[in-house]
């Protein structure tokens, strides 16, 4: 089993199902609400830690319920909350996750404690760091505390997997010290200026960011697949077909499912087809954490898959 370290934050979700998104100043009635718990950094903690990774989590959050309950859900997925640090001064985060007929979201996050995340948080957690086999970060944390976490990892040697979500400005200094970066098509776009809407628009995209310094770019495109450019390994992979239900936390468990996967030293395609696995049978299930498949549940869809196609 490999050591995964996750850097992020950790939410609960607040979920309304609704017919459709409402439009700014609409209000939509008849909804259905549901709470889980969520946050990109322990989405993708809970999801690499149920695929099969040893899982240590570097977070911040308040001492509230909200805080008390995430701790009891990490323990339940046997991840490492040592460095789980408590601030009284801000309460958890909470989104507030609006999901329609079709499975598509928008999402509202108030940071709280995430916001909080420091580089000494990064210092105190140096034997993580020593222990790890893979990195995985995402951006909603501080970015200073992102940056620290980066050059932390490339001093120890660890592969760093970044998750540019939601998407800001990062310099070319930063992607340097990426292994993989893992931005949807939205954040791609937003990095690189370059509409992505084909496999075109993503080699272009992928192309620019490779020479800004990203050793290697993986563009997840929903259901359509993923595109990646790599030394190694360059190409579109598409998705496995499932009706979704919600894609709440799809990209969280793809990216949790791939750090696994590349910790394990699969090559790059096949650690995107588990990844996407992962991802498929998760948008067929509500929730952010709640969705996130084990390691046998990815397998058995991955042999359910070969044996349609024998």
């Amino acid at each position: 089993m490999k050591n995964v370290l996750v850097v992020g934050s950790s939410n609960t979700d607040m979920v309304i199902r609704v017919s459709r998104i409402p439009r700014p100043g609409e209000t939509v009635l008849g909804g259905e609400f549901a709470m889980a718990a969520g946050g990109k950094g322990a989405n993708q903690a809970v999801a690499a830690a149920r695929a099969g990774g040893r899982v240590t989590f570097v977070a911040r959050i308040g001492e509230d319920l909200f805080g008390e309950r995430a701790l009891e859900n990490f323990g339940r997925d046997g991840i490492d909350t040592r460095f789980i640090f408590r601030t009284p001064e801000a309460p958890s985060g909470i989104a507030l996750i609006n999901v329609d007929e079709r499975g598509e979201n928008s999402i509202s996050v108030a940071s709280g404690a995430n916001a909080r995340l420091a580089v000494g948080d990064i210092e105190e957690a140096d034997d993580a760091f020593a222990a790890a086999d893979i990195l995985l970060l995402q951006l909603e944390s501080p970015l200073q505390a992102v940056e620290a976490a980066v050059r932390k990892a490339g001093e120890r040697h660890v592969p760093v997997i970044l998750n540019p979500a939601p998407a800001r400005a990062l310099g070319d200094g930063l992607l340097g010290l990426v292994t993989y970066l893992t931005p949807n098509e939205h954040e791609a776009e937003l990095l690189t200026g370059i509409p992505v809407r084909d496999e075109a628009g993503a080699r272009q995209a992928a192309g620019r960011l490779r020479a800004r310094g990203a050793a290697r770019v993986v563009i997840t495109l929903g259901e359509r697949g993923v595109f990646a450019s790599a030394a190694e390994f360059e190409g579109f992979v598409p998705a496995f077909k499932v009706e979704p239900v919600d894609t709440t936390a799809a990209g969280d468990v793809f990216n949790g499912a791939l750090a696994v996967a590349l910790a394990e030293q699969n090559p790059l395609k096949d650690a995107l087809r588990f990844a996407q696995a992962a991802a498929a049978v998760s948008v067929t299930r509500p929730g952010a954490q709640p969705s996130a498949p084990t390691r046998a549940e990815i397998n058995g869809f991955l042999k359910k898959i070969e044996a349609e196609r024998s």
